[in-house]
């Protein structure tokens, strides 16, 4: 097994195909052996049974071994034997055959006859069929007409080695027709194999196998297609990640550094800068790091795979969450008007996840809207909309507002990094919602998240409630 486990897929099938039509050649051949063996047999037999002699040529045969004549032969190649009731027996034939006790028997009239096998004094197997019978005057005796089984064995032989050299022919052509079918079948298995192995050496993701057909091994392209696809994307992916976050990190700490190197060459040179312009420069530096934490902290959220889950997952009032969402908004915009109108919703999701998202959503309304200007929310049956009434969002930007990264020419000089919205939308699809950006009647830009779930809590939450509040 050993060795049959190391051999290549188109050998072991070869092999295996070889190995299943030997076994079933050979299953139709003992079988054809056995049936025509039996046939010949019968067919000799029943000639056996149909050849009687009648009383004259019996009782000629008797006379003549009574004279001491050898009897000369009476039928061809059957032997032909007279046996009487004393045992004695009178043979007309190549060599007498040994009278058995069932051919005594049938002379004494205690069977009506007797098939069987025995070997005369030549040695030759004789097939051999006795019956009764009476020659005048009344004298009682049995008659043994036997005939060679070398007739039988001679066509069995050469009925033997036809079906050898059939089956070995058999054999080797299934063999040869296994080994073909593998070749042909496995040919995809190779062009695969080699495309991985290209893929492996080279790290090249553009490589794409033609489909053929709605096989398996068809199946097996598409979905290798389809793995090379999403490689080369998720690949495409990390390296603009990387490039966007370089870009967007250089600023910030360009920033930072200049004001750090402004501060030290004044320690430096001894030469104090003014307490007004001191206070700015930190005010910078703070401000500063304060983004290089948040843009960190993004990353974090956005390096996760889209199928991992930040958190395990809770029932959580969203309406409570928003609230609190709200406060910290209107902290960032003190000068704001915020109208709510918010119903009780439950949704299943992560409480800090979905908390940074609506906070997400919120800064990005409050950023956009004029100073005095109102933020509108509603939270009605699972769908929270946040309106202001800033300059909005031209309908050729709107498919991009999601991407990583991306940032409105006109918004390029606000704070921010481009990775709020796409944090939102990752985290509403996690929760099984939606989010839409869309331009608000009247001017402005109004954001959209529905999120599945129910007006009222699961009877287990409110047990919780009712446990914590006791």
């Amino acid at each position: 097994m050993a060795w049959f486990r190391s051999r290549p897929l188109r050998s072991r099938l070869a092999l295996l195909t070889a190995f299943a039509v030997a076994v079933a050649v050979a299953a139709v051949s003992l079988a054809c052996w056995f049936v025509t063996r039996a046939q010949l047999e019968a067919e000799l037999d029943s000639s056996l049974r149909s050849s009687r002699l009648d009383d004259a040529s019996v009782g000629t045969l008797i006379t003549l071994c009574r004279q001491g004549t050898t009897p000369p032969p009476m039928g061809g190649s059957y032997t032909v034997q007279v046996i009487l009731a004393n045992g004695s027996v009178c043979t007309s034939g190549q060599a007498p055959i040994p009278a058995g006790p069932a051919d005594l028997a049938v002379a004494r009239g205690q069977l009506t006859y007797a098939l069987h096998t025995v070997k005369d004094e030549d040695g030759r197997e004789m097939r051999v069929y006795t019956y009764p019978q009476q020659v005048p005057p009344g004298l009682a005796l049995a008659v043994s007409v036997a005939r060679p089984l070398a007739e039988v064995d001679n066509s069995m032989s050469t009925l033997r080695w036809m079906l050898l050299l059939v089956s070995g022919i058999g054999v080797v052509g299934a063999g040869a027709a296994g080994l073909w079918v593998a070749r042909t079948g496995l040919e995809p298995v190779d062009r695969l194999t080699g495309a991985v192995e290209h893929v492996a050496a080279t790290e090249d993701l553009t490589v794409r196998i033609p489909v053929e057909g709605e096989d398996e091994i068809a199946r097996l392209s598409r979905s290798f297609n389809a793995m090379t696809a999403a490689l080369a994307t998720s690949r495409d992916r990390q390296s603009q990640l990387i490039a966007d976050a370089g870009h967007e990190l250089r600023t910030p700490l360009t920033s930072l550094r200049t004001n750090i190197e402004l501060l030290a060459r004044s320690e430096e040179t001894g030469r104090a800068i003014p307490a007004d312009d001191r206070r700015a420069l930190m005010a910078s530096v703070k401000a500063q790091m304060t983004e290089l934490a948040a843009l960190i902290g993004d990353l974090q959220e956005l390096a996760r795979p889209d199928t991992a889950r930040p958190g395990p997952l809770e029932v959580v009032p969203l309406h409570g969450i928003l609230r609190s969402a709200l406060d910290r908004a209107r902290l960032r915009g003190p000068e704001l008007t915020f109208v709510t109108d918010l119903a009780p919703w439950y949704v299943r999701a992560e409480p800090a996840a979905i908390e940074r998202a609506l906070v997400n959503v919120l800064d990005n309304a409050v950023k956009f809207s004029p100073p005095r200007g109102a933020v509108e929310v509603t939270l009605m049956r699972g769908e929270l909309k946040v309106r202001d009434h800033g300059p909005g969002i031209p309908p050729d930007e709107l498919p991009h507002v999601f991407e990583r990264f991306w940032r409105s020419p006109s918004a390029r000089s606000l704070p921010g990094s481009g990775l709020g919205l796409s944090i939102v939308a990752r985290t509403v699809h996690q929760a099984g919602g939606s989010a839409i950006l869309a331009p608000a009647p009247g001017g402005g830009t109004v954001a959209t998240l529905r999120l599945p779930g129910a007006p009222t809590p699961p009877p287990s939450v409110v047990a919780d409630e009712g446990r914590d509040e006791a």
